[in-house]
């Protein structure tokens, strides 16, 4: 806006210079796009190969707090050599990241991980892609059954819900989720993660797996009947100016000077709600809900995400709901919630309890800057990225250099939740109930366990796909492999609640497993709810 601004008035002596920066950065991102493209695409050496791979182990040995915690350093070193001996040839950056992200994988760190070399596009391809949307998007799948289903639908399609998917254009789903599961991990020897990650996310691994795409086709099974759908990119305006016949359009409602006011007052806490309960625009759906079920006795909360938007607020308003409504019980739904924010989940558990804690221990670290390392490493792709992260660069540096500290030979970062800490005064006392499965990962992990330990809750369901005892995730540091390109990312801090357990290498289990079924979701059937619902009866 501003440099619009500069640029549109002619008698300004900044206006060329402004136009021939804006100019020069434009010419840059698209030359460094046509770069990537080409950089992907090349042939790499088996040396340069072989490089990228000593490059991988070699950031993860030196920056990683705990590479061996699961895979003994003698496994990883025999994975990493095996890796460079089957290397005989030369082959693409996608071809390699096949192969290296299996590897990876073999750390048995969720937070660890590869990223897909995907084509990139230019402004001009990106402006058009924009106005797009991909049909298949609309639907959302989960594995049940040793299958893969359709859940639900945002739009259309509705009657996909419950159509079993058997093929993706001609290749059958459960070879494709054999491939698929080795190229991820979760924490430890945790087993739950895998199926619930990769049917969730079935396209997505897809992607990954062929690159870009404009159609596919699923080959669906629902009842006795198999059929084939093809899904488009199609334009997001494509119903758009089609008036019937008979429609007549009418003129616009002169609003008066209140009706105007009260319009966008509306409008304003539209836009608030949308922030504090976290609106997903793609799946039209809130990451924070919240509602009374059986008569107003119970509380519940479904939480997809402890990300994005004003969760202090969501949960102050909830609990005093809870408070005046003097509910029997509340129920806590993280079934499907990848994780998120350290601060938000520390927040609502000051709300379950009624004495001091503290949240999580200090963070174990390789790095004496971590916050800035993480920064640091990532591609910024434009100007307005570059210049925020030499602006944050000096805040970041102070800011590590008083969170991190020595004690025993080791580094350690000081988490605000690594704090002793008061209860929150709105702190709910009744009984508490949580609904994890094996998606329930990273902070959801670190809150199940907390919650199971300090026996506030009973939780219900499946094993969670995060660890119970810690996770290595905080910051992220993304390596950029100096041939391939590919990029390999993972946590530079250990997360770790001040309860332990023996049994190393397995997520949070369930007081009461209960695994859902197909027919549950045929029949509109919620079996760890309904579970819950019974024992408060």
């Amino acid at each position: 806006m501003i440099i619009r601004c500069f640029t549109n008035s002619k008698n300004n002596p900044l206006r060329k210079p402004l136009t021939i920066l804006v100019t020069a950065l434009l010419l840059a991102s698209c030359a460094s796009v046509q770069k990537y493209n080409e950089q992907i695409a090349t042939l790499h050496s088996v040396e340069d190969l072989h490089e990228d791979v000593d490059v991988t182990y070699q950031k993860l040995q030196k920056l990683h707090p705990r590479l061996y915690l699961y895979t003994s350093k003698e496994t990883l070193d025999a994975k990493f050599d095996s890796l460079k001996n089957t290397i005989t040839k030369p082959m693409n950056s996608h071809e390699f990241y096949k192969k290296i992200t299996e590897t990876v994988a073999n750390v048995r760190q969720g937070h660890a991980g590869v990223v897909a070399p995907i084509k990139k596009l230019d402004k001009r391809e990106r402006k058009l892609r924009n106005k797009k949307k991909f049909e298949l998007d609309n639907l959302n799948f989960e594995y049940l059954d040793n299958a893969v289903w359709v859940k639900s639908t945002v739009d259309k399609d509705s009657a996909l819900i419950g159509a079993q998917v058997q093929k993706i254009n001609n290749e059958s789903v459960s070879d494709l989720i054999k491939k698929y599961s080795k190229r991820f991990s979760s924490d430890g020897y945790n087993t739950t993660f895998y199926n619930r990650r990769v049917g969730l996310f079935l396209p997505r691994y897809y992607y990954y797996d062929k690159g870009r795409f404009d159609s596919i086709q699923m080959t669906f099974k629902k009842n006795d009947s198999v059929f084939k759908k093809m899904f488009r990119r199609i334009p997001k305006d494509s119903t758009a100016g089609k008036i019937k016949k008979d429609s007549i359009k009418k003129a616009p409602k002169k609003l008066s000077k209140a009706e105007r006011k009260l319009a966008k007052q509306k409008r304003k806490q539209k836009l608030k709600d949308n922030f504090k309960y976290g609106y997903v625009r793609s799946q039209k759906h809130y990451i924070r809900n919240f509602k009374f079920i059986d008569s107003n006795r119970v509380a519940y909360m479904k939480i997809r995400g402890f990300k994005n938007g004003n969760y202090e607020d969501f949960y102050k308003e909830v609990f005093t709901k809870i408070d005046s409504a003097k509910s029997k019980a509340l129920v806590i739904d993280l079934r499907d919630n990848s994780g998120g924010r350290l601060k938000e989940i520390n927040n609502l558990y000051s709300y379950l309890v009624d004495k001091e804690f503290k949240f999580v221990e200090e963070g174990e670290t390789n790095v004496r800057f971590p916050t800035l390392k993480a920064l640091r490493s990532r591609r910024s792709s434009s100007f307005v990225g570059a210049v925020s992260k030499g602006i944050a660069t000096p805040i970041l540096f102070f800011r590590d250099l008083f969170k991190v500290h020595k004690k025993d030979g080791k580094k350690y970062y000081k988490f605000k939740s690594s704090k002793l800490q008061k209860p929150n005064p709105l702190n709910y006392n009744g009984p508490v109930y949580v609904l994890i499965n094996g998606h329930s990962f990273s902070a959801s992990s670190v809150l199940s366990a907390n919650l199971q330990a300090s026996k506030r809750a009973t939780l219900v369901g499946e094993e969670t796909g995060g660890a119970y005892n810690s996770t290595v995730a905080g910051f992220t540091n993304t390596v950029t492999l100096p041939n391939s390109k590919v990029q390999v990312y993972f946590g530079l801090l250990v997360l770790e609640t001040p309860y332990k357990r023996e049994l190393k290498g397995y997520g949070v289990q369930p007081d009461m497993t209960i695994i859902p079924t197909q027919d549950d979701r045929m029949n509109k059937r919620d079996p760890e709810l309904d579970w819950v619902l019974k024992q408060l009866n």
